[in-house]
């Protein structure tokens, strides 16, 4: 039987193959998260990035096991928010704040 891969190993290999273009990708996911908030996208794409950089490298790099990696980046996941920030950085990236523009009334 023909083993087939799934979209997320597609987009892993994708990244492990073009790092260079994680960087924008991140960028605009936290730019859909801002305005969608839909936490299940922003936990799978850091779960792909997870995957392309590898899930043991960032779960050791996270001070998390793989398994609590993984649980953390999970459809069923809901991390603090100090996990989410120690992915990020064990992905070499971090949170930074960016004003918005509020329109008046």
């Amino acid at each position: 039987m023909r083993q087939l891969r799934t979209l997320d190993q597609l987009e892993a290999e994708y990244f492990q193959q073009h790092p260079e273009e994680i960087d924008e990708y991140l960028s605009i996911l936290f730019e859909d998260y801002a305005q969608d908030g839909d936490i299940g996208a922003l936990l799978a794409s850091l779960r792909t990035i997870a995957r392309a950089k590898g899930i043991t490298a960032t779960a050791a790099a996270a001070g998390m096991s793989r398994k609590g990696l993984q649980k953390a980046l999970s459809i069923e996941g809901s991390p603090k928010f100090e996990s989410v920030n120690a992915i990020l950085n064990a992905l070499g990236y971090r949170l930074t704040p960016e004003k918005i523009s509020v329109a008046k009334c």
